[in-house]
């Protein structure tokens, strides 16, 4: 529990800072005046040097161990939650938000890698969803329960008190969480680059890359702001109703995460392949965007719980491609994967912002539905290319 509860509250806190602006939105654009390019660019930047640190991230991970590494840099986490309550301008929203992205930019991939460390392969996928899971639960968090909270604090309080239970975390780290007793001597940095070179030769690894990359461009992308304001302005949800309907995807995502890990856990024990059971949840996500593209407005929660859940199965990425290399490459291995993985959010968000910018803003402060149907299908389109890229390559996972 030590090792457990500590990274799991770390990739809670960073889900909570990923998906608080898909209900802080109207309160960000209200003060600052921001457009919808604007709001998708804020949003995303986040995830822009999330990804942006990820090579450097796996090289300290591996040097210097997931305790330190995530530790450390949650106190940058917690300063650019500070700067974030006090910002008076879209550039200061905008640099306290990037600041932010590289303080959790270790939360998800330290939990992979100590994972790895204690526990063994054939749980591997089984605790890589429950630490995604915990992303689900601050997602939750992130919706009805700050829309409440909302009603009593201003959006800059609720940034001083992450900022506090941030910087508490840190300390939780740096006091009471241990090393793992079979601690290494860790690899040199030319050998560490090596490794890295080795991973980008890899045409798998390319593959079930821009695969992931491409599913989390469009699921990430909209789950952590456009579908709150999707259910506003295309199924004409108020704020509460829309904050209930994020929780219920969230519901979805946490409940994705555990049926396709431990479903790849069975296969693992079987010495199948877990690239199957990817592909098929990325074809069925296909499968509901397509029809929110077409403006599909019956049943509008249960489309999107479908699309986020079937989206999930792309984390099985980290699983595929972790096995094919030695454990003492794990962060290397992980955080290459994540710069595709959040590349690929900064420019869905910013993306579908920048399509919505297209047709003038509604009276009511929402944006135009067409521009939503236009987004959505480019986001289709990026996401069946990866995936169509993936499994005309599958044959190199045999090795």
């Amino acid at each position: 529990m030590r090792v457990v509860l500590p990274f799991l509250a770390g990739y809670f806190l960073s889900y909570v800072y990923r998906a608080v602006n898909a209900v802080l939105a109207p309160a960000l654009v209200g003060e600052f005046g921001i457009s919808a390019e604007q709001l998708g660019f804020l949003t995303g930047v986040y995830f822009f040097s999330f990804g942006l640190f990820q090579i450097p991230l796996g090289l300290l991970l591996d040097r210097f161990g997931p305790r330190r590494v995530n530790g450390t840099l949650l106190v940058l986490a917690a300063a650019g939650a500070l700067f974030f309550a006090y910002s008076d301008s879209f550039v200061d929203l905008v640099a306290a938000r990037a600041l932010i992205g590289l303080g959790v930019s270790a939360c998800l991939m330290a939990s992979i890698q100590a994972f790895i460390l204690w526990f063994p392969p054939e749980r591997m996928s089984t605790m890589i969803a429950l630490a995604y899971s915990m992303g689900g639960l601050g997602a939750i968090t992130a919706s009805v329960p700050l829309e409440i909270a909302l009603r009593v604090l201003s959006w800059r309080e609720v940034f001083e008190l992450l900022a506090v239970f941030t910087l508490l975390l840190s300390a939780v780290f740096a006091l009471a969480v241990p090393e793992h007793p079979g601690a290494r001597k860790p690899a040199s940095l030319k050998e560490q680059l090596a490794g890295l070179l080795t991973i980008a030769r890899d045409p798998a690894f390319r593959r079930i890359a821009l695969a992931i990359g491409s599913t989390q461009c469009a699921a990430v992308a909209l789950f952590t702001l456009w579908i709150t304001a999707w259910l506003r302005d295309v199924a004409g949800y108020d704020r509460a109703a829309a904050a209930r309907g994020l929780a219920i995807v969230a519901m979805a995502l946490i409940a994705g995460y555990f049926f396709f890990g431990r479903i790849a856990d069975l296969l693992a024990r079987r010495g199948r392949s877990q690239l199957p059971l990817f592909a098929g949840g990325v074809a069925a996500a296909l499968f509901f965007l397509a029809l929110l593209a077409l403006g599909v407005t019956a049943g509008a929660v249960a489309l999107w719980s479908a699309f986020v859940f079937c989206c999930t199965g792309a984390t099985l990425a980290h699983t595929i491609a972790t096995r094919r290399y030695p454990r003492e490459m794990a962060g290397r291995i992980n955080t290459a994967l994540n710069t595709f993985t959040f590349m690929g959010i900064f420019l869905g968000q910013w993306g579908t912002g920048a399509i919505l910018n297209l047709w003038p803003p509604l009276e009511s402060g929402g944006y135009d539905p067409r521009g939503y149907g236009w987004a959505l299908a480019a986001l289709w389109v990026v996401q069946a290319a990866g995936f169509a890229w993936l499994w005309a390559g599958r044959q190199r996972f045999a090795t």
